[in-house]
């Protein structure tokens, strides 16, 4: 481990279930139910999803975890419904990966049916929204994912007020977060992650080694630069979108949780 920085280097065994020490993916569980849900965004109403927990619950009872995922850069076409936000979802709702917590999807302002015009940092108060609806509905601790475009808004909104330019911890119960794909350059924008430097939340950084929009160098040079609690990990020959690699990138979100609530 280089800075918190693991490589997967043995892809065959992290496919394998057994390897893993995780739940069986043979065992059968009962599928959650889909609630569709309005977000009360800052640019209009905010389409979103609910995918509930093991219990179904509507409110706090039994549901010690909640999650939510946001999606990528809506301009390229990235919505709620992306396949990496998908199987994300998936580790931490469905019961056969160990956790079945409710996990919360929505749509960016100007993506699918969410109002409001794309602005590209704004989106923060997007994140922000979601998050307040989920405390108010559940009111536990909270585990926040984020894809791509979606991972930088996350992670500006858990980790810093964009409205004093102060670090500070607008969601006091989070859990963790979870940053897939970051990138560093997107469409002629650099990213600015310095802000991570006193974000002492934990943190993972899961991206391929053949990431299209951040090299394995810039990546760790930002977890370096990042507060610890963190942890980079790279899935051997995956790309940006983790073609192919999607089940590599579930064990390794779910490995990494599991030694969170350990």
């Amino acid at each position: 481990m280089v800075c918190g920085m693991i490589a997967l280097s043995a892809p065959a065994q992290i496919d394998s279930p057994s390897a893993s020490g995780l739940p069986s993916r043979s065992s059968a569980e009962r599928a959650s139910a889909i609630r569709s849900v309005s977000l009360r965004g800052p640019a209009g109403r905010l389409e979103a999803v609910l995918n509930e927990g093991a219990t179904g619950s509507k409110g706090a009872i039994d549901v010690p975890f909640a999650a939510l995922v946001c999606h990528p850069h809506p301009v390229f076409g990235g919505t709620m419904h992306n396949k990496v936000v998908y199987h994300t979802m998936k580790v931490l709702n469905d019961p056969k990966w160990g956790f079945g917590w409710p996990v919360l999807r929505f749509n960016f302002r100007g993506a699918g049916l969410s109002e409001g015009v794309h602005d590209g940092q704004a989106e923060v108060d997007d994140v922000l929204a979601a998050l307040d609806w989920l405390h108010h509905e559940f009111a536990c601790p909270v585990v926040v994912a984020g894809f791509s475009f979606g991972a930088a808004m996350a992670l500006a909104a858990c980790c810093r007020s964009t409205r004093t330019s102060q670090i500070t911890n607008p969601t006091p119960d989070l859990l963790a977060l979870i940053a897939l794909g970051l990138p560093m350059q997107v469409d002629r924008r650099m990213y600015d992650y310095s802000f991570l430097r006193a974000a002492t939340i934990p943190k993972l950084f899961l991206s391929g080694d053949h990431d299209q929009f951040a090299s394995p160098d810039e990546l760790a040079r930002v977890v370096a630069s990042a507060a610890d609690p963190k942890q980079l990990i790279l899935i051997p020959g995956a790309d940006h979108f983790f073609t192919g690699r999607l089940e590599p990138m579930q064990q390794s979100i779910a490995g990494w949780l599991a030694e969170q609530l350990s």
